[in-house]
């Protein structure tokens, strides 16, 4: 039999068994490894992720196991022949970025963790800096995965700034693979079964995004043995458990109050408790009443099931369609009650020298505000040209607020800001990091202000304490010291 195959740098850590008497062969196949050769050994069938296919008679493991398999074959000191890699190049013209103390702490861990696994820093804090210096360290053929075009073509801009090589892109009608490739989630979920074993390094932004849908085959089809994911909060149960198993355990987590007044600009928030009308409060205890007459009776047979869960069984009957109109109108009437009016046009007021941002719940409230007070919306109805208009007026000044649902809470490189109002929320804590995040850029002396209008007696309430929670120092539980 022939030598072991070393068509892949040794620099990439993997081990490698050179012999001779090779009898397995280890192989990339639309998004899977396979392993043939026979006889195989019998420990063979345990390594993580291998199964018997009966159609090639060989065995077989998603491309997600190739660290853990070659892993296992050295172990076990069986021969085999590694064909999986198969590199676009290399990366020697790319350049370490200067990092500050707490980044550089975040890429010793993870780099102390075999080069896998996730970091969590706020919004803000220079997450993509990272992912660059991880790139540089590794100096190999690498892939970035992000969820939207607009955070393509940022990614794409801030990696030029140290790599003087071509820059791949994948996405937005774009498809050109180099050493160093940008690609959307989408993207790389329909190109990554050819794809999947061209790359050394994987970096995964807003990597909370998977861990629950159909996506996550993009990370089970890549073969890459080095994998880095980025947020700024850490997803919840099951779903982490399933981002751990795809891309690593967490290895860094600084929240916002560990690196703001230093790294971040200091903020003060201030909740305002308002209460609602007399007429608005007794339709809200209606509808809730209406939709927890249905939603308890479900939890009561089913205490494990999830929201979808209910949603599904709901929508089957008129009886849970009505609790489900219930609990949506509620939802409505403290998204931007007649006291949140009045909030907003009084901060407004207040701030009209400031540089302002406006969080709502949803469009309706954002138009609604816009043509109130005259503010620029940034919703999904905004084509790019428009927005990027919108944001270079506010960058200058020509603007001076700016209102948006979603748009605004990921994705889009916004303007420095120094005044936050959150007339509503609906994704919890990570909305709520990503939005206060958006307003904390450094400057000198600066020291932003956030208002949150909460609808006293509602739901509102225990979800703003929650969102509070996340922006609280984690110093005493960070993976990482800054």
């Amino acid at each position: 039999m022939g030598q072991v195959n070393l068509s892949i740098p040794r620099n990439w850590g993997v081990a490698w068994t050179d012999t001779a008497c090779v009898t397995l062969h280890l192989t990339f196949d639309r998004g899977t490894l396979v392993l043939r050769g026979l006889p195989p050994p019998p420990s063979i069938a345990r390594l993580p992720g291998l199964i018997w296919d009966s159609r090639i008679e060989s065995h077989r493991a998603p491309a997600l196991r190739y660290r853990e398999i070659v892993t296992g074959l050295r172990q076990m000191a069986t021969h085999y022949v590694d064909e999986v890699l198969a590199p676009t190049g290399s990366l020697d013209t790319f350049h370490v970025p200067e990092l500050r103390p707490y980044q550089h702490a975040a890429l010793m861990s993870w780099d102390s963790a075999g080069r896998t696994g996730l970091v969590v820093l706020p919004t803000g804090s220079g997450k993509t800096r990272l992912a660059c210096a991880a790139i540089a360290a590794c100096q190999v053929p690498s892939l970035c995965l992000v969820p939207t075009r607009v955070l393509l073509h940022q990614w794409r801009e801030e990696i030029a700034r140290h790599h003087s090589g071509p820059v791949g892109c994948l996405g937005d009608g774009n498809h050109r693979i180099e050493p160093l490739t940008v690609a959307t989630f989408e993207g790389a979920y329909r190109n990554m079964v050819r794809l999947g074993n061209r790359f050394g390094l994987l970096v995964v932004d807003e990597v909370h995004h998977f861990g629950c849908g159909i996506r996550d085959e993009a990370l089970e089809l890549c073969a890459a043995p080095r994998r880095l994911g980025l947020t700024a909060t850490v997803p919840n149960g099951e779903v982490l458990e399933r981002v751990i198993d795809l891309i690593g355990p967490v290895v860094c987590e600084l929240t916002i109050g560990d690196l703001s007044g230093e790294w971040l600009a200091a903020f003060d928030t201030i909740v305002l408790t308002l209460r609602l009308t007399a007429d608005e409060q007794c339709r809200y205890d209606a509808a809730v009443a209406r939709f927890r007459a249905v939603f308890d009776s479900f939890r009561a047979f089913s205490k494990t099931a999830r929201w979808s869960d209910f949603v599904a069984m709901a929508s089957r009957s008129e009886q849970g369609k009505a609790a489900l109109a219930a609990f949506r109108y509620s939802r409505r009437l403290t998204s931007y009650p007649e006291a949140k009016r009045t909030a907003v046009a009084a901060l407004l007021a207040r701030h009209r020298t400031s540089r302002v941002l406006i969080f709502t719940s949803d469009n309706e409230t954002a138009y609604t505000i816009a043509r109130t007070h005259l503010v620029m919306p940034i919703t999904c109805d905004i084509d790019r040209a428009e927005r990027d208009e919108a944001l270079a007026a506010f960058r200058r000044s020509e603007l001076r607020a700016l209102v948006s649902a979603r748009v605004l809470n990921e994705g889009i490189d916004v303007p420095d800001a120094d005044v936050g109002i959150i007339v509503g929320g609906v994704s919890g804590e990570r909305e709520h990091v990503q939005r206060v995040g958006r307003l904390l850029r450094p400057a000198p002396d600066k020291r932003a202000v956030v208002y949150e209008l909460v609808a006293a007696g509602t739901h509102e309430v225990r979800k703003a304490n929650e969102r509070r929670r996340a922006l609280a120092p984690a110093i005493h539980d960070a993976k990482c010291s800054r």
